[in-house]
């Protein structure tokens, strides 16, 4: 059964500010123009936005979600893709992505998110051309002035955003969401594991399953937003500002949960959660 919104944007868009009303119009008129699309489909935020709206704009004949599963990928996200998928009655695939087979990305210099999308593009292409349809990522206004290097390499491989040429912001597509009923609309903010892992420090399966050990278990504790930095034995964790007391207060079970994770050295970021911070 679709979540309230997906099939019904007309019915909800009164209560969005006109500004907005007015951007998500530029939305579906951008989707409109591609006919059918592949939406690259990691679960967060943005790309759920966009995976429903292309969805209730094109109708599942002409788009299709997909999201790629790989190591970098925590496997409760890609659970809680399908699990989406099916909740909205989203047309969806998962795929098998292997970044890790390349040198480029294991090595972890400050173009391995281009690494990392060249071989989602690789993957993805292939469906694309059978679908008859364009590659479509949830990057907004936002993101362009952060240090992303795999949106070039989606660019490069011919992918749109959907978002960009809407005028879309990532505040805006979190209202949007709520508005139109998603349960995504407050979903703390997601990147993939590798972004945990400092530029210079060799990516490998391993480290990727210890960061993602030590989120779930910080998670299980009650935390959201949540990163572990990985320095070697010392894991840096980095949680909202507004969750620091309850980190101090659960002290005792963050120690255990994290050192259980793999590592021997448990600190906690005073500066609070700042979203790719190791890009600096």
């Amino acid at each position: 059964m679709d979540a309230p919104g997906i099939d019904d944007v007309d019915g909800n868009a009164g209560a969005l500010d006109p500004q907005l009303d007015a951007k998500l119009r530029r939305l579906e008129s951008e989707i409109r123009r591609h006919h059918r699309l592949v939406v690259a489909f990691s679960g967060g935020v943005d790309s759920a936005l966009l995976a429903a709206v292309a969805h209730r704009t094109l109708g599942p004949d002409n788009a299709l979600a997909v999201t790629a599963v790989s190591p970098s990928l925590a496997g409760a996200e890609a659970d809680e893709c399908q699990a989406l998928a099916v909740e909205w009655g989203l047309r969806w695939e998962g795929v098998e992505t292997a970044e890790m087979e390349r040198a480029a990305y294991r090595r972890n210099d400050t173009d391995r998110c281009y690494h990392c999308k060249a071989e989602l593009m690789d993957v993805v292409a292939p469906i694309a051309a059978r679908e008859g349809a364009t590659v479509a990522l949830g990057v907004n206004v936002d993101d362009l002035g952060d240090h992303r290097p795999g949106q070039q390499a989606a660019v490069e491989a011919g992918a749109v955003f959907p978002f960009v040429a809407a005028g879309l912001t990532k505040a805006d597509v979190r209202s949007a969401s709520q508005s139109l009923g998603l349960r995504t609309w407050d979903k703390p903010a997601m990147a993939c594991l590798a972004s945990r892992i400092p530029y210079g420090t060799e990516v490998s399966v391993e480290l990727l399953g210890r960061v993602e050990r030590a989120e779930a278990a910080l998670r299980a504790l009650g935390l959201r937003q949540v990163r572990v930095r990985h320095y070697d034995d010392t894991a840096r964790i980095e949680v909202d500002i507004d969750e620091l007391d309850a980190v101090l207060a659960a002290r005792s079970d963050v120690v255990v949960a994290v050192r259980a994770a793999g590592y021997r050295y448990v600190t906690l970021d005073l500066e609070g959660f700042r979203s790719g911070n190791l890009n600096s």
